[in-house]
């Protein structure tokens, strides 16, 4: 009976400590993709403009010689 208490014991040791593990590359993937999203909203700011006045050029008439 002892044995089997030392066994439980030992998992749930094993486990506590995998659960300590995937807790940090959770912390750790979100951190990185708050990261990323700010760098997106920032690029996404910049780029909007732009994306604008392509729109603007591609509202105009074509030349005549199409």
């Amino acid at each position: 009976m002892e044995n089997r208490f030392t066994e439980l014991e030992t998992k749930v040791a094993y486990l506590e400590n995998t659960i300590d593990e995937l807790d940090s590359v959770v912390t750790k993937q979100q951190d990185q993709i708050d990261k990323l999203q700010g760098q997106m909203l920032k690029i996404l700011a910049e780029i909007r403009p732009l994306l604008s006045q392509v729109r603007d050029r591609n509202d105009e008439t074509p030349p005549p010689h199409y």
